[in-house]
């Protein structure tokens, strides 16, 4: 279940969910099949579902955005105002002989009900698996960063064991040391220190874990882009075979209908809004420069589209399902 302070810790909001028994009606519907997937030159890159949060609207959401702002962009967009749709996805790459992971999703750690908000996570594993690809066979796993809907998937929830305990975990030195800094966890708010004791309980003591310096080439075909501001390492993975070329974007640019829309909306989720905004305006041009294609973290299932510019703004058209 969705504590409140996981709830904060995982989105950057106050603590006040309050997780209850009675279970509201879903008003987004999961696709009829959990997994999808595009080719990327030789590349074959899979995306999966992994939950859905229907967010309940709230002051704060954007510093520098109002709750009837938010609600007239998803109108904008062609969603429901009522709530906020936030889904969640993970992406693997098949490649040179090699399967890669990119983010884990929130391994059913990452859920709850309360009276107007669900929030549901931890398909990704069952969607991989219908997808025709066991645990065992991932051989790397890259990391975004260290928020729960992306890595609480590497943890079983009962033990904090890895679920893939043979593949290598890859992320940013960046972010790795930031959150595994045992004096982090008194610099951070209340409702953001039970992700840091987390963390410094279970990946320090991995050995699979590889923090990594620059923008390298970290896997064949997919390098490390430093997009830093969401947290302090965060990180895109820029996937090129031949002259194809995918942006695995993590959480730059969160959700479509607000981040592309107005770039300069600066969320509760980044811990540094105007250097996530940075980031969010650098990628996202480069993503159009180079005619590039686009996944994301919580884009609309399956995620996979193409950025144009619209003024000062940004637009996507989304690849069918």
């Amino acid at each position: 279940m969705l504590s409140a302070a996981t709830a904060a810790a995982a989105f950057g909001l106050d603590a006040g969910l309050a997780v209850v028994d009675a279970k509201p009606r879903r008003r987004t519907e999961d696709p009829e099949r959990g997994f999808c997937r595009i080719t990327v030159g030789e590349a074959e890159v899979i995306a999966l579902y992994d939950g859905i949060w229907e967010k309940p609207h709230e002051a704060g959401f954007f510093s520098n955005a109002s709750i009837s702002d938010v609600k007239d962009a998803l109108r904008a967009a062609g969603f429901n105002p009522a709530f906020v749709p936030i889904p969640i996805s993970t992406y693997v790459v098949r490649l040179k002989g090699k399967t890669v992971l990119c983010d884990a999703g929130g391994g059913g750690q990452v859920q709850g009900y309360n009276s107007d908000s669900i929030f549901i996570s931890g398909r990704m594993l069952d969607n991989l698996k219908a997808a025709g690809i066991r645990p065992q066979e991932i051989d790397t796993i890259l990391i975004s960063h260290f928020h729960p809907d992306h890595i609480f998937g590497l943890l079983r929830e009962d033990s904090d064991a890895p679920v893939f305990p043979n593949a290598e975990i890859i992320v940013a030195a960046a972010e790795h040391k930031f959150w595994t800094d045992p004096a982090l966890t008194s610099r951070l708010p209340p409702w953001r220190q039970s992700l840091a004791r987390r963390i410094q309980s279970v990946i320090p003591s991995w050995k699979n874990v590889l923090p990594v310096e620059g923008e390298d080439e970290v896997v064949p075909g997919i390098r490390f882009v430093s997009a830093p501001g969401h947290t302090p390492g965060h990180t895109a993975f820029h996937l090129s075979s031949g002259p194809e070329q995918l942006m695995i974007s993590g959480d730059t640019a969160y959700v479509p209908a607000f981040c592309l829309r107005h770039p300069e909306w600066h969320g509760a989720y980044d811990q540094d809004g105007p250097a996530a905004e940075v980031s969010r305006r650098k990628l996202l041009d480069r993503i159009v420069a180079d005619r590039m294609l686009i996944c994301g973290s919580h884009f609309p299932w399956p995620g996979f589209g193409r950025l144009v510019r619209d003024g000062a703004h940004y637009a996507l058209d989304m690849l069918p399902a």
